[in-house]
């Protein structure tokens, strides 16, 4: 049985003191809740993690993670964090090719193998981000995007690495713009993707990969995309900001 996973992106949000208050009221609630069979993580900025990787308590359901890393373990590359740094700080996953950074810093499918592999390495575990904007899938090119992101940074990788990943679809277009696919276009390009994978490893790799989805889950529409047969949670952005409503989402499944 695949994992159910709320993971929530905070992206370049919260001072480190806010942060922690925020942390700490999604672990209390979490507990209060009584939540163990939904994986929680929280994808917080370098300047937290270690502050709130102390809160978090022995479990093995909360987690924190990392919204990025270098590809080199070290080196001159002012400004940059690597994975070494990170695993020494206890991040148990980092997001890596989300969109923006796609976008803004122009990563390539290269860039993001050998960041996918170094992360590996380091016995942290990837959060893999694909995804259309708009353009592309009024072309009706959404399908070929995605395999080729896939293939092109992942297919290298043996069953067992791959084995590993965690998948995050997101299209662009859906992203932070109040715009939600519907829960069949989320479940089509899901389907897709798991088919995708289980043509190059087999359905027994592809059908333990969880798969989520990251395009303005709220707490009002995540049980309906949750709901859908391959969706396995989702990567949650402005939302993720809001512990009662990150709390509920978790409990949408």
């Amino acid at each position: 049985m695949r994992k159910k996973i709320a993971a929530g992106n905070w992206k370049m949000n919260t001072n480190p003191e806010d942060g922690l208050k925020l942390a700490s009221q999604v672990v209390q609630m979490a507990q209060d809740e009584s939540i163990s069979d939904t994986t929680i993580i929280m994808s917080v900025p370098y300047t937290h993690i270690e502050r709130i990787k102390k809160i978090i308590p022995p479990t093995k359901n909360i987690l924190i993670a990392a919204q990025n890393c270098h590809q080199e373990v070290s080196g001159a590359y002012t400004g940059e964090i690597s994975a070494p740094m990170l695993q020494y700080l206890g991040v148990d996953c980092v997001i890596l090719g989300h969109s923006e950074r796609r976008e803004y810093n122009k990563e390539t499918y290269a860039e993001l193998k050998t960041k996918t592999r170094i992360v590996l390495k380091h016995q942290m575990t990837p959060i893999f981000c694909c995804g259309e904007k708009l353009a592309t899938r009024e072309e009706s090119a959404h399908f070929d995007l995605v395999k080729e992101q896939l293939s092109s940074s992942l297919f290298e990788f043996n069953a067992i690495e791959f084995a590993q990943l965690i998948i995050a679809y997101e299209p662009v277009w859906a992203i932070g713009t109040g715009v939600t696919a519907s829960s069949e276009e989320v479940q089509e390009m899901h389907h897709f993707i798991r088919y995708t994978i289980a043509k190059k490893y087999g359905e027994s790799v592809a059908k333990q990969i969880p798969i989520l989805y990251g395009g303005s889950v709220k707490p009002e529409n995540a049980q309906t995309l949750f709901s859908c047969p391959d969706v396995d949670g989702g990567l949650i952005g402005g939302a993720s900001l809001d512990a009662k409503g990150f709390i509920d989402i978790a409990k949408s499944f």
